[in-house]
């Protein structure tokens, strides 16, 4: 830690005044100019099941997984559509997400319906918000945590690196709760350094490293995935804090705590301890994909050869991407080369293994669970060790640049690897502003740009024009993206199953507890979801009803239709026979009534 005490000079104000005006302009550009919009389905979900808390619900949601019914109804009774208790998401970022709404009144009925020219939902914007406040708040925590480690300059250059990161503004944007992941992993370590310090010092550290325990808990209660995090550090707490093992055991003991109260909910609702969440984990080893785990009638039988051969293959994603995996922070790998520095601080030297320990838990975790470096990857957890491993790479940086014979000859380089590391990893950023700003100026007046395709929230929102004001609140649909229309429409929507058995026992449990299904929603997240063969694929006897809209337009005039043609959907056609067109054919509700068809965009 630096010792340095000098009041501040006229420079770093200056930087620093310049740092602050800089966060309030991206912060404020971010959520007003640039703001598409949620686009993430998992942001979605969370974001109505806040919704449904907010409304006295508890933990129910309007997005019903085929899976979830199957699961619920090995209970005993046929599990209520109108008040389907969720047991996919960890509960604090939905419980945060339902106090915030309820504050914006996102919780009444009509509170922010969109107008016919608004494009962009004013409540993803108010999710966004609380995800960009997270951000900002593990900005500070980073800064903190670096300027005791090393000294306020790396501190400064890692939280530069930080506010210029795209991929941190992609998740603060996104509503997903990864950044309240990356504001409660900061402040763990944070607390992880501290008991370091005190047990240097030669005193007890029990106290600093149970508040880190405390973090990891909330951690833990954000993302299930992130207990491989917090078993990371109840490994390193048990060798390295005195007295041995006491400090792991506490830890371990304070998440499996509220953790019980969560098994016991699950197992109460859906037949098993890990609900529907552990169903996730043919993801990354089977060789289905989750949609088709979640859309299908039971979750037993799933074919999981290759398991070795999946679990390598993950493995090696994630050493060879590591750098778009650390947010495309080219000096955030260097960490792994720090290990090898002999740091003369005990607190500094030690704190690098208790970090390594909870990167490779977290790394053996996703290699059985699956992740990619797609954008908005749900699973993405490197990202979250992309702030404190940067400070040791720069840390390494500059004792290797301080040493050079130029640099010692010319003072006034000191600094030149921070701004060249600065500009490298800013510039993707700044080269995609100018095009971003443009567009978003042009459509400021309606809310910003849409998420389009495959998501236009004013189609499913509008309760005179759209599918919210089609289908009534005791009536079900069938989505091909049940996420959007439980959250934009507010509507119980179910995950449109792969199989006509499954759609025919769905549809029979809806008519029986008097919400009778409404129709089928189709969307651009189904026919534009890859190839012909891929929708078949993930489609199979829903196939023609995915590409029919798209084969409308192409056989336009006359227009043919193949959806009342195949022989196994005809009884289906027959009930759903009317397309009301929501967005051209590009999104269209079948329907067993005429509804009023809005203007196209």
């Amino acid at each position: 830690m630096s010792t340095d005490t000098a009041p501040l000079d006229s420079g770093v104000l200056i930087r620093r005044s310049l740092f602050f005006v800089l966060l309030a302009i991206m912060t404020a550009g971010n959520l007003f100019i640039l703001f598409k919009g949620l686009s993430s389905p998992q942001a979605m979900d969370q974001a109505q099941i806040g919704r449904e808390i907010a409304r006295g619900n508890g933990l129910a949601t309007k997005f019903i997984r085929p899976v979830a019914v199957h699961q619920a109804s090995s209970t005993g009774a046929a599990p209520s559509l109108t008040n389907f208790q969720d047991t996919y998401h960890s509960p604090l970022n939905p419980l945060i997400n339902a106090a915030v709404l309820k504050l914006a009144g996102g919780d009444q009925t009509e509170t922010l319906a969109m107008g016919p020219n608004d494009l962009v939902y004013e409540l993803d914007r108010v999710i966004a918000m609380v995800s960009t406040l997270f951000f900002l708040i593990a900005i500070g925590v980073n800064y903190l945590l670096v300027s005791r480690i090393f000294d306020a300059r790396i501190a400064g250059v890692c939280a530069v690196l930080m506010l210029f990161c795209q991929t941190f503004w992609d998740y603060a944007l996104s509503g997903l709760p990864q950044m309240l992941m990356l504001a409660l992993f900061s402040c763990a370590i944070y607390f992880v350094y501290r008991a370091l310090e005190v047990a240097a010092a030669g005193r007890m550290p029990m106290v600093p490293a149970m508040i880190a325990g405390v973090f990891f808990t909330l951690l833990a209660l954000t993302h299930w995935m992130t207990v491989w995090i917090a078993l990371g550090y109840i490994i390193f707490a048990a060798v390295a804090f005195r007295p041995r093992a006491i400090a792991g055991i506490a830890v371990l003991v304070m998440i499996l705590i509220p953790s019980v109260f969560i098994l016991l909910r699950n197992q109460e609702i859906s037949g098993s301890p890990f609900g529907t969440a552990y169903l996730t984990l043919y993801n990354g080893l089977s060789n289905s994909t989750e949609a088709s785990v979640m859309r299908a009638g039971t979750p037993e039988g799933y074919d999981i050869t290759g398991l070795i051969g999946k679990i390598v293959r993950t493995t090696l994603l994630q050493a060879t991407e590591i750098i778009p995996l650390l947010g495309k922070i080219i000096v955030a790998p260097l960490f792994f080369l720090a290990l090898l520095h002999p740091f003369k601080r005990k607190p500094i030297a030690d704190f690098r293994w208790a970090i390594l320990l909870m990167w490779v838990t977290t790394a053996i975790g996703l290699a059985f669970f699956g992740v990619t470096t797609e954008a908005l990857d749900p699973n993405q957890l490197h990202l979250l060790f992309a702030p404190i491993m940067t400070a040791y790479g720069l840390a390494f940086i500059s004792i290797l640049w301080s040493r050079l014979d130029v640099v010692v000859r010319n003072p006034i380089l000191k600094n030149a690897h921070h701004v060249v590391i600065i500009a490298i990893c800013a510039l993707p950023l700044i080269l995609a502003l100018k095009p971003q700003i443009r567009v978003g100026m042009a459509y400021k007046d309606r809310g910003g740009i849409p998420q389009w395709p495959p998501y236009l929230p004013q189609r499913l929102n509008s309760a005179t024009e759209g599918l919210k004001g089609w289908v009534n609140p005791n009536n079900v649909i069938f989505s091909d993206q049940p996420w959007a229309t439980a959250w934009y429409a507010d509507r119980i929507s179910i995950w449109l199953p792969a199989e006509k058995e499954e759609f025919a026992h769905l549809e029979g449990l809806a008519t029986r507890q008097q919400t009778p299904p409404a129709g089928i929603h189709i969307s651009p997240s189904s026919h534009r979801s890859g190839t012909i063969s891929d929708v078949a694929r993930d489609f199979k006897d829903f196939t023609a009803l995915a590409i029919d809209g798209p084969v409308l337009l192409a056989t336009n005039p006359p227009g043919i239709t193949i959806f009342d043609k195949v022989p196994k959907l005809q009884d289906v056609a027959r009930r759903y026979p009317y397309r009301n067109y929501l967005v051209g054919t590009e999104m269209i509700f079948y329907s067993d009534r005429v509804h009023a068809t809005p203007q196209t965009q």
